[in-house]
């Protein structure tokens, strides 16, 4: 299949890196503000056609896009995208406003194309390995889910630049890049909460720098714990009153054990490496283009739109406004 890209960061060449190692995947054109940025990218991933018009690139040669711009770009760039008859696959979140997402679901299904969030959780095999071993950790009634990693951008913010990340004028911030996955697998693996407590730290930018939240069940308490100014060492948890589940990556659920009361361990799942994870990303992509009656689609667009809703519930008890 063929592919466009937008946007030339180090997310974007690791979806290449990913498609190709598992898909038959041909990446036939880039989108970059710059002919600079462009070219360097296009030279370093084998792609011909560099645009730096973004309504020449929706007329490009190829089926369907992968979108790695800015958040505050994501719902313009897909709106077009899906006018133009491409296929999307946007990274998280894959739209600000839940308003947004709703409209080019609609879209996209009004044009009989394929339109999904690119978030590692939802098309990684150890999700089922991970449903699995809650099976055999008896009733659960804590969790905590941690991504806390700090950001290679924040010595430049301590410098006085103002990076992509750290900019509220781009919709971005902690929750948005790394609390997200923390947010999918509360609502994949517990459903929708009773109800949610959120708090923020923010930093001069205005983003938010770390934060928490809580998911409230009847039967349990769901924590969510987010930082980009500084790292996590000890990972995720799952408490069971028969067995505990470790997740070292909440983000790829990789280095996954269970461990039971009497302290005997087993391993779930060990290292996997990133680029191999994405690549999953554009086979579920590949097959819903196949597949369109798939009924996994239809989970995957249900569940985005529900994180995307609860993020938003999370922005507004903690503050956070972009803008």
């Amino acid at each position: 299949m063929k592919y466009g890209v937008i946007g030339t960061g180090w997310i974007a060449k690791s979806f290449i890196d990913g498609a190709r190692m598992l898909c038959d995947a041909e990446f036939a054109a880039v989108y970059s503000r710059t002919t600079e940025s462009g070219n360097k990218f296009a030279c370093e991933n084998c792609i011909a056609s560099v645009f730096t018009d973004i309504g020449e690139f929706a007329k490009g040669d190829f089926d369907a896009v992968y979108i790695a711009s800015p958040n505050k770009l994501h719902y313009e760039q897909s709106k077009l995208m899906l006018e133009s008859g491409k296929h999307v696959i946007c990274e998280k979140p894959i739209t600000v406003e839940p308003e947004e997402l709703e409209e080019l679901q609609a879209l996209a299904k009004k044009n009989g194309l394929i339109y999904i969030e690119a978030i590692m959780y939802m098309f990684n095999p150890a999700r089922d390995l991970l449903k699995e071993a809650i099976k055999k950790i008896g009733r659960i009634t804590s969790v905590h889910f941690d991504f806390s990693q700090l950001s290679s951008k924040y010595p430049a913010y301590l410098a006085g630049s103002l990076p992509n990340i750290f900019n509220p004028a781009l919709a971005t911030g902690c929750l948005m890049d790394l609390g997200i996955y923390c947010v999918y697998p509360a609502l994949d693996l517990f459903g929708l909460p009773k109800k949610i407590t959120a708090c923020a730290h923010f930093m001069e930018s205005g983003a938010d720098g770390s934060g928490n939240s809580a998911f409230l069940y009847d039967d349990k308490l769901v924590n969510l714990t987010y930082s980009k100014l500084g790292q996590d060492r000890l990972g995720s948890q799952i408490f069971g009153d028969e067995g505990t589940i470790v997740i070292g990556s909440i983000s790829k659920l990789t280095n996954m054990k269970l461990i039971d009361n009497k302290g005997n361990e087993t391993e779930i799942i060990g290292d996997v490496e990133k680029e191999r994870l994405m690549g999953y990303e554009a086979q579920a992509l590949e097959n819903f283009i196949k597949n369109p009656d798939d009924p996994y689609y239809l989970t995957v667009c249900e569940r985005a739109l529900q994180v995307s809703k609860e993020m938003k519930k999370i922005r507004d008890l903690s503050g956070i406004k972009f803008g």
